[in-house]
């Protein structure tokens, strides 16, 4: 799943440690998250739409998957 939390990061210059501390996680749940390499729970996707005051839709890009 794609998201848009580095582009929202930056724009707004938060840091990575600022983002983490505010929706209760570590920078590096953060680094992997803007790497793509770890999917937010939907609770942890929901703190991070409200922080941004954002939708999660908006935030999180679900691909559908081709059948």
């Amino acid at each position: 799943m794609k998201n848009r939390i580095q582009e929202l990061r930056k724009d707004q210059k938060i840091r990575q440690e600022d983002l983490a501390e505010a929706v209760g996680v570590t920078r590096q749940t953060i680094i992997s998250l803007e790497n793509g390499k770890y999917n937010a729970s939907l609770q942890l996707a929901h703190r991070i739409a409200r922080y941004f005051d954002l939708k999660i839709e908006d935030i999180f890009l679900f691909e559908e998957e081709e059948s």
